[in-house]
Protein backbone atom coordinates (compact mmCIF):
# COMPACT_ATOMS: atom_id res chain seq x y z
CA UNK A 1 0.00 0.00 0.00
CA UNK A 2 2.72 2.14 0.69
CA UNK A 3 4.63 1.57 -2.27
CA UNK A 4 1.47 1.97 -4.28
CA UNK A 5 0.74 5.15 -2.55
CA UNK A 6 5.18 6.37 -3.54
CA UNK A 7 4.22 5.40 -7.07
CA UNK A 8 0.52 7.64 -7.64
CA UNK A 9 2.16 10.66 -5.74
CA UNK A 10 5.19 10.53 -8.62
CA UNK A 11 2.68 9.92 -11.34
CA UNK A 12 1.38 13.14 -9.67
CA UNK A 13 4.57 15.11 -8.94
CA UNK A 14 5.97 14.37 -13.26
CA UNK A 15 2.73 14.18 -15.15
CA UNK A 16 0.15 15.44 -13.12
CA UNK A 17 -0.32 18.89 -15.05
CA UNK A 18 -0.88 16.37 -17.52
CA UNK A 19 -4.22 14.96 -16.41
CA UNK A 20 -6.56 17.41 -16.43
CA UNK A 21 -9.71 16.65 -14.47
CA UNK A 22 -8.03 13.44 -13.51
CA UNK A 23 -5.81 15.26 -11.35
CA UNK A 24 -8.27 15.45 -8.95
CA UNK A 25 -9.19 11.82 -8.44
CA UNK A 26 -5.97 10.96 -8.49
CA UNK A 27 -4.87 13.29 -5.77
CA UNK A 28 -8.29 11.64 -3.58
CA UNK A 29 -6.68 8.29 -4.04
CA UNK A 30 -3.44 9.63 -2.53
CA UNK A 31 -4.90 11.37 0.34
CA UNK A 32 -6.99 8.04 1.31
CA UNK A 33 -4.18 6.08 1.66
CA UNK A 34 -2.14 8.85 3.20
CA UNK A 35 -5.10 9.02 5.67
CA UNK A 36 -4.44 5.88 6.39
CA UNK A 37 -1.00 5.83 6.71
CA UNK A 38 -0.92 8.74 9.37
CA UNK A 39 -3.37 6.79 11.47
CA UNK A 40 -0.96 3.33 11.04
CA UNK A 41 2.26 5.61 12.25
CA UNK A 42 0.38 7.40 14.97
CA UNK A 43 2.39 6.52 17.90
CA UNK A 44 6.12 6.72 17.74
CA UNK A 45 8.67 4.31 16.73
CA UNK A 46 5.46 2.07 15.90
CA UNK A 47 3.99 1.08 12.75
CA UNK A 48 1.11 -0.89 12.50
CA UNK A 49 1.39 -2.40 8.99
CA UNK A 50 -1.25 -5.45 8.72
CA UNK A 51 -4.33 -6.17 9.92
CA UNK A 52 -5.92 -9.58 9.50
CA UNK A 53 -4.08 -13.27 9.23
CA UNK A 54 -2.73 -13.81 6.31
CA UNK A 55 -2.67 -17.44 6.65
CA UNK A 56 -6.32 -18.11 7.71
CA UNK A 57 -7.93 -15.06 5.55
CA UNK A 58 -6.29 -17.16 2.19
CA UNK A 59 -8.22 -20.17 3.50
CA UNK A 60 -11.35 -18.36 2.94
CA UNK A 61 -12.93 -17.20 -0.63
CA UNK A 62 -16.15 -14.81 0.24
CA UNK A 63 -17.03 -11.78 0.07
CA UNK A 64 -15.92 -8.52 2.20
CA UNK A 65 -19.16 -7.91 3.37
CA UNK A 66 -19.42 -11.80 4.78
CA UNK A 67 -15.65 -11.87 6.31
CA UNK A 68 -15.81 -12.83 9.88
CA UNK A 69 -12.02 -14.19 10.19
CA UNK A 70 -9.98 -12.57 13.28
CA UNK A 71 -8.69 -9.11 12.09
CA UNK A 72 -5.49 -9.60 13.67
CA UNK A 73 -3.18 -6.20 14.07
CA UNK A 74 0.49 -6.86 13.35
CA UNK A 75 2.91 -3.98 14.11
CA UNK A 76 7.13 -3.17 14.26
CA UNK A 77 8.38 -1.55 16.83
CA UNK A 78 12.02 -1.01 18.70
CA UNK A 79 12.09 -4.78 19.62
CA UNK A 80 10.54 -6.01 15.67
CA UNK A 81 11.90 -3.16 13.56
CA UNK A 82 11.08 -3.27 9.99
CA UNK A 83 13.16 -0.35 8.53
CA UNK A 84 11.68 -1.66 4.76
CA UNK A 85 7.99 -1.01 5.44
CA UNK A 86 8.82 2.35 7.36
CA UNK A 87 11.22 3.52 4.93
CA UNK A 88 8.59 2.79 2.29
CA UNK A 89 6.12 4.53 4.73
CA UNK A 90 8.32 7.69 4.93
CA UNK A 91 8.73 7.64 1.01
CA UNK A 92 5.22 7.75 0.43
CA UNK A 93 4.10 10.62 3.27
CA UNK A 94 7.13 12.76 2.13
CA UNK A 95 6.11 12.21 -2.16
CA UNK A 96 2.31 12.97 -0.61
CA UNK A 97 3.73 16.37 1.00
CA UNK A 98 5.19 17.30 -2.24
CA UNK A 99 1.87 16.40 -4.28
CA UNK A 100 -0.42 18.64 -1.81
CA UNK A 101 2.08 21.40 -1.17
CA UNK A 102 0.21 23.94 -3.47
CA UNK A 103 -3.43 22.55 -2.47
CA UNK A 104 -3.43 22.15 0.47
CA UNK A 105 -0.04 23.05 2.81
CA UNK A 106 -0.77 22.45 6.28
CA UNK A 107 -2.16 18.93 5.21
CA UNK A 108 1.23 18.59 3.28
CA UNK A 109 3.05 19.98 6.58
CA UNK A 110 1.51 17.02 8.47
CA UNK A 111 2.79 14.76 5.83
CA UNK A 112 6.10 15.39 5.65
CA UNK A 113 6.41 16.22 9.66
CA UNK A 114 5.30 12.18 9.98
CA UNK A 115 7.47 11.00 6.90
CA UNK A 116 10.82 12.61 9.03
CA UNK A 117 9.88 10.67 12.31
CA UNK A 118 9.09 7.23 10.12
CA UNK A 119 12.07 7.86 8.76
CA UNK A 120 14.33 7.92 11.70
CA UNK A 121 12.69 5.40 13.01
CA UNK A 122 13.52 3.22 9.90
CA UNK A 123 17.23 4.00 10.22
CA UNK A 124 17.88 3.89 13.48
CA UNK A 125 16.00 0.41 14.19
CA UNK A 126 17.58 -1.51 11.29
CA UNK A 127 16.08 -4.80 10.32
CA UNK A 128 13.44 -6.24 7.73
CA UNK A 129 9.54 -6.42 8.98
CA UNK A 130 9.27 -10.37 7.58
CA UNK A 131 12.49 -11.35 9.70
CA UNK A 132 10.51 -10.31 13.01
CA UNK A 133 7.13 -10.98 11.78
CA UNK A 134 8.24 -14.28 9.72
CA UNK A 135 4.83 -16.39 10.42
CA UNK A 136 2.66 -13.89 9.82
CA UNK A 137 3.36 -12.28 6.15
CA UNK A 138 5.56 -14.86 5.00
CA UNK A 139 5.07 -16.36 1.90
CA UNK A 140 2.90 -13.47 1.17
CA UNK A 141 5.06 -10.46 1.07
CA UNK A 142 8.26 -11.09 2.58
CA UNK A 143 10.76 -8.71 2.07
CA UNK A 144 13.27 -10.85 -0.36
CA UNK A 145 15.46 -7.92 -1.14
CA UNK A 146 16.28 -6.57 2.30
CA UNK A 147 15.61 -3.35 4.00
CA UNK A 148 18.57 -1.38 2.33
CA UNK A 149 16.79 -0.35 -1.24
CA UNK A 150 14.13 1.32 1.17
CA UNK A 151 16.23 3.27 3.29
CA UNK A 152 18.00 4.90 0.40
CA UNK A 153 14.70 5.48 -1.78
CA UNK A 154 12.52 6.78 1.25
CA UNK A 155 15.56 9.33 1.81
CA UNK A 156 15.71 10.55 -1.55
CA UNK A 157 11.85 11.22 -1.26
CA UNK A 158 13.01 13.30 1.95
CA UNK A 159 15.58 15.01 -0.15
CA UNK A 160 13.37 15.85 -2.54
CA UNK A 161 10.88 16.80 -0.16
CA UNK A 162 13.02 18.75 2.18
CA UNK A 163 15.71 19.98 0.03
CA UNK A 164 17.87 19.30 3.50
CA UNK A 165 21.45 19.00 3.51
CA UNK A 166 20.98 16.00 6.16
CA UNK A 167 19.25 13.56 3.48
CA UNK A 168 21.93 14.64 1.00
CA UNK A 169 24.81 13.70 3.15
CA UNK A 170 23.09 10.81 4.27
CA UNK A 171 22.85 9.48 0.72
CA UNK A 172 26.33 10.62 0.30
CA UNK A 173 27.77 8.97 3.17
CA UNK A 174 25.47 6.06 3.04
CA UNK A 175 24.93 5.67 -0.77
CA UNK A 176 26.91 2.67 -1.41
CA UNK A 177 26.42 0.68 1.55
CA UNK A 178 22.38 0.64 0.49
CA UNK A 179 23.35 -0.41 -2.90
CA UNK A 180 23.28 2.04 -4.89
CA UNK A 181 25.60 0.13 -7.43
CA UNK A 182 24.23 -2.49 -7.02
CA UNK A 183 23.36 -4.35 -10.54
CA UNK A 184 20.02 -4.94 -10.32
CA UNK A 185 17.18 -4.46 -12.87
CA UNK A 186 14.54 -4.76 -11.26
CA UNK A 187 11.66 -1.92 -9.55
CA UNK A 188 8.39 -3.18 -8.07
CA UNK A 189 7.07 -2.85 -4.65
CA UNK A 190 10.38 -5.54 -3.04
CA UNK A 191 13.07 -3.55 -4.98
CA UNK A 192 13.28 -0.04 -5.05
CA UNK A 193 17.37 0.73 -6.16
CA UNK A 194 16.43 1.21 -9.67
CA UNK A 195 14.10 4.03 -8.54
CA UNK A 196 16.02 5.90 -6.10
CA UNK A 197 18.47 6.02 -9.03
CA UNK A 198 16.34 7.49 -10.68
CA UNK A 199 15.02 10.16 -8.81
CA UNK A 200 18.33 11.16 -7.26
CA UNK A 201 19.49 11.03 -10.90
CA UNK A 202 17.15 14.29 -12.02
CA UNK A 203 18.56 16.17 -8.37
CA UNK A 204 21.95 15.94 -10.65
CA UNK A 205 20.80 17.10 -14.04
CA UNK A 206 17.87 18.71 -13.42
CA UNK A 207 18.92 21.12 -10.31
CA UNK A 208 22.42 20.31 -10.94
CA UNK A 209 23.39 18.83 -7.30
CA UNK A 210 27.20 17.55 -8.28
CA UNK A 211 27.27 15.06 -5.63
CA UNK A 212 25.30 12.98 -7.11
CA UNK A 213 26.46 13.17 -10.92
CA UNK A 214 27.53 9.37 -9.90
CA UNK A 215 23.76 8.29 -10.10
CA UNK A 216 23.73 9.32 -13.69
CA UNK A 217 25.69 6.16 -14.31
CA UNK A 218 23.83 3.94 -12.16
CA UNK A 219 20.50 5.27 -13.50
CA UNK A 220 21.97 4.47 -17.19
CA UNK A 221 23.29 0.92 -16.06
CA UNK A 222 19.58 -0.05 -14.96
CA UNK A 223 18.07 1.69 -18.59
CA UNK A 224 20.76 0.00 -20.36
CA UNK A 225 19.49 -3.40 -19.12
CA UNK A 226 15.87 -3.13 -19.94
CA UNK A 227 16.61 -1.51 -23.92
CA UNK A 228 16.27 -4.95 -26.55
CA UNK A 229 19.79 -4.83 -28.34
CA UNK A 230 21.60 -2.52 -26.24
CA UNK A 231 25.44 -3.03 -24.60
CA UNK A 232 24.30 -4.35 -20.93
CA UNK A 233 20.72 -5.38 -22.09
CA UNK A 234 19.79 -8.20 -19.37
CA UNK A 235 16.11 -8.03 -19.89
CA UNK A 236 13.88 -10.99 -21.38
CA UNK A 237 10.74 -10.29 -23.78
CA UNK A 238 8.41 -12.44 -24.84
CA UNK A 239 7.64 -13.08 -28.29
CA UNK A 240 5.14 -10.91 -28.72
CA UNK A 241 7.71 -7.76 -27.30
CA UNK A 242 6.23 -7.78 -23.34
CA UNK A 243 9.20 -6.99 -20.75
CA UNK A 244 9.16 -10.53 -18.93
CA UNK A 245 10.88 -10.28 -15.16
CA UNK A 246 8.78 -13.38 -13.66
CA UNK A 247 6.09 -15.39 -13.33
CA UNK A 248 4.17 -13.82 -10.51
CA UNK A 249 2.81 -10.31 -11.59
CA UNK A 250 5.23 -9.94 -14.07
CA UNK A 251 2.57 -6.76 -15.30
CA UNK A 252 4.07 -4.71 -12.46
CA UNK A 253 7.28 -4.69 -13.79
CA UNK A 254 6.07 -3.84 -16.97
CA UNK A 255 4.52 -1.02 -15.25
CA UNK A 256 6.99 0.58 -13.00
CA UNK A 257 10.11 -0.07 -15.69
CA UNK A 258 7.60 1.73 -18.17
CA UNK A 259 7.15 4.54 -15.54
CA UNK A 260 10.57 5.15 -14.90
CA UNK A 261 11.52 4.85 -18.68
CA UNK A 262 9.18 7.98 -19.03
CA UNK A 263 10.17 9.83 -16.13
CA UNK A 264 14.06 9.48 -17.03
CA UNK A 265 13.19 10.46 -20.60
CA UNK A 266 11.57 13.60 -19.24
CA UNK A 267 14.51 14.48 -16.96
CA UNK A 268 17.41 13.69 -19.81
CA UNK A 269 15.08 15.95 -22.17
CA UNK A 270 15.46 19.14 -19.30
CA UNK A 271 19.02 18.30 -19.23
CA UNK A 272 19.71 18.09 -22.96
CA UNK A 273 21.99 14.35 -22.40
CA UNK A 274 21.01 10.76 -23.88
CA UNK A 275 21.78 7.58 -22.32
CA UNK A 276 25.07 6.03 -22.70
CA UNK A 277 25.50 2.20 -22.99
CA UNK A 278 28.87 1.46 -23.21
CA UNK A 279 29.50 2.38 -26.74
CA UNK A 280 26.22 3.43 -28.05
CA UNK A 281 23.94 6.07 -27.18
CA UNK A 282 19.94 6.38 -26.41
CA UNK A 283 17.71 8.88 -26.98
CA UNK A 284 14.82 10.08 -24.48
CA UNK A 285 12.93 9.30 -27.76
CA UNK A 286 14.10 5.73 -27.78
CA UNK A 287 13.02 5.02 -24.00
CA UNK A 288 9.58 6.64 -24.87
CA UNK A 289 9.24 4.23 -27.57
CA UNK A 290 10.25 1.28 -25.51
CA UNK A 291 7.20 2.56 -22.72
CA UNK A 292 5.24 3.00 -25.72
CA UNK A 293 5.09 -0.31 -26.78
CA UNK A 294 4.81 -1.65 -23.21
CA UNK A 295 1.57 0.57 -22.88
CA UNK A 296 0.11 -0.59 -26.11
CA UNK A 297 0.39 -4.52 -25.30
CA UNK A 298 -1.00 -4.13 -21.86
CA UNK A 299 -4.01 -2.75 -23.76
CA UNK A 300 -4.58 -5.04 -26.25
CA UNK A 301 -1.47 -4.58 -29.06
CA UNK A 302 -0.51 -8.46 -28.59
CA UNK A 303 -0.82 -11.38 -29.63
CA UNK A 304 -3.85 -12.72 -28.22
CA UNK A 305 -5.16 -8.92 -28.67
CA UNK A 306 -6.18 -8.83 -25.51
CA UNK A 307 -6.46 -6.12 -22.88
CA UNK A 308 -4.85 -6.92 -19.13
CA UNK A 309 -6.95 -3.86 -18.09
CA UNK A 310 -10.72 -5.21 -16.42
CA UNK A 311 -13.71 -3.12 -18.69
CA UNK A 312 -11.19 -2.10 -21.26
CA UNK A 313 -11.54 -3.22 -24.72
CA UNK A 314 -13.64 -5.70 -26.33
CA UNK A 315 -11.42 -8.55 -24.86
CA UNK A 316 -10.03 -8.14 -21.55
CA UNK A 317 -9.72 -11.11 -18.43
CA UNK A 318 -12.95 -12.09 -17.28
CA UNK A 319 -11.57 -14.64 -14.25
CA UNK A 320 -9.65 -12.37 -12.33
CA UNK A 321 -8.39 -13.94 -8.82
CA UNK A 322 -10.38 -11.52 -6.73
CA UNK A 323 -13.40 -12.91 -4.31
CA UNK A 324 -15.41 -9.85 -4.65
CA UNK A 325 -15.32 -9.20 -8.25
CA UNK A 326 -15.71 -13.29 -8.35
CA UNK A 327 -18.99 -13.59 -6.03
CA UNK A 328 -22.41 -12.64 -6.53
CA UNK A 329 -23.49 -8.80 -5.21
CA UNK A 330 -25.45 -8.94 -2.02
CA UNK A 331 -28.21 -7.25 -4.15
CA UNK A 332 -28.59 -10.25 -6.07
CA UNK A 333 -27.64 -13.19 -3.25
CA UNK A 334 -28.67 -11.86 0.41
CA UNK A 335 -27.69 -14.62 2.21
CA UNK A 336 -24.27 -14.79 3.72
CA UNK A 337 -21.70 -16.99 2.09
CA UNK A 338 -19.57 -19.08 4.64
CA UNK A 339 -16.05 -18.82 4.42
CA UNK A 340 -15.83 -22.47 2.27
CA UNK A 341 -18.39 -21.94 0.26
CA UNK A 342 -17.18 -19.49 -2.35
CA UNK A 343 -14.04 -21.81 -3.61
CA UNK A 344 -16.98 -23.64 -5.56
CA UNK A 345 -17.25 -20.73 -7.64
CA UNK A 346 -13.63 -19.99 -7.20
CA UNK A 347 -12.59 -23.27 -8.89
CA UNK A 348 -14.82 -22.70 -11.77
CA UNK A 349 -15.38 -21.34 -15.22
CA UNK A 350 -18.11 -19.00 -14.87
CA UNK A 351 -17.11 -15.46 -15.43
CA UNK A 352 -17.02 -12.93 -12.82
CA UNK A 353 -20.24 -11.32 -12.08
CA UNK A 354 -18.72 -7.96 -10.69
CA UNK A 355 -16.03 -6.23 -13.26
CA UNK A 356 -13.48 -4.53 -11.09
CA UNK A 357 -13.17 -1.86 -14.27
CA UNK A 358 -9.72 -0.52 -14.28
CA UNK A 359 -8.41 -3.26 -12.58
CA UNK A 360 -4.47 -4.68 -14.16
CA UNK A 361 -3.90 -8.45 -13.64
CA UNK A 362 -0.35 -10.29 -13.69
CA UNK A 363 -0.67 -10.76 -17.34
CA UNK A 364 0.88 -13.35 -19.77
CA UNK A 365 3.59 -15.73 -19.31
CA UNK A 366 6.81 -15.89 -21.39
CA UNK A 367 5.25 -17.35 -24.07
CA UNK A 368 2.64 -14.40 -24.28
CA UNK A 369 0.02 -16.92 -23.02
CA UNK A 370 -2.73 -16.06 -20.68
CA UNK A 371 -5.04 -18.75 -19.53
CA UNK A 372 -7.78 -16.86 -17.74
CA UNK A 373 -8.35 -18.80 -14.68
CA UNK A 374 -9.35 -17.53 -11.32
CA UNK A 375 -7.24 -19.94 -9.64
CA UNK A 376 -4.04 -18.72 -11.49
CA UNK A 377 -3.03 -15.77 -9.38
CA UNK A 378 0.15 -15.61 -10.70
CA UNK A 379 -1.34 -14.44 -13.73
CA UNK A 380 -4.74 -13.64 -12.99
CA UNK A 381 -4.56 -11.59 -9.77
CA UNK A 382 -5.30 -7.67 -9.79
CA UNK A 383 -2.89 -5.52 -7.63
CA UNK A 384 -2.66 -1.54 -6.39
CA UNK A 385 1.12 -2.12 -7.19
CA UNK A 386 0.20 -2.59 -10.98
CA UNK A 387 -1.90 0.03 -11.61
CA UNK A 388 -0.06 3.02 -9.89
CA UNK A 389 2.53 3.38 -11.84
CA UNK A 390 0.72 2.72 -14.94
CA UNK A 391 -1.28 6.03 -14.01
CA UNK A 392 1.67 8.71 -14.78
CA UNK A 393 2.12 6.30 -18.48
CA UNK A 394 -1.21 6.37 -19.20
CA UNK A 395 -2.02 10.27 -18.54
CA UNK A 396 1.83 11.30 -20.75
CA UNK A 397 0.68 9.21 -23.39
CA UNK A 398 -3.16 10.59 -23.69
CA UNK A 399 -1.78 13.61 -23.38
CA UNK A 400 0.68 12.65 -26.15
CA UNK A 401 -1.96 11.63 -28.37
CA UNK A 402 -4.16 14.31 -27.40
CA UNK A 403 -7.02 12.31 -25.34
CA UNK A 404 -6.16 14.56 -22.66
Amino acid sequence: MAFTTTMLSWSVIEFGGLMKSELQNAKIAIRWATDYLLKATSQPDTIYVQVGDANKDHSCWERPEDMDTVRSVFKVDKNTPGSDVAAETAAALAAAAIVFRKSDPSYSKVLLKRAISVFAFADKYRGTYSAGLKPDVCPFYCSYSGYQDELLWGAAWLQKATKNLKYLNYIKINGQILGAAEYDNTFGWDNKHAGARILLTKAFLVQNVKTLHEYKGHADNFICSVIPGAPFSSTQYTPGGLLFKMADANMQYVTSTSFLLLTYAKYLTSAKTVVHCGGSVYTPGRLRSIAKRQVDYLLGDNPLRMSYMVGYGPKFPRRIHHRGSSLPCVASHPAKIQCHQGFAIMNSQSPNPNFLVGAVVGGPDQHDRFPDERSDYEQSEPATYINSPLVGALAYFAHAYGQL
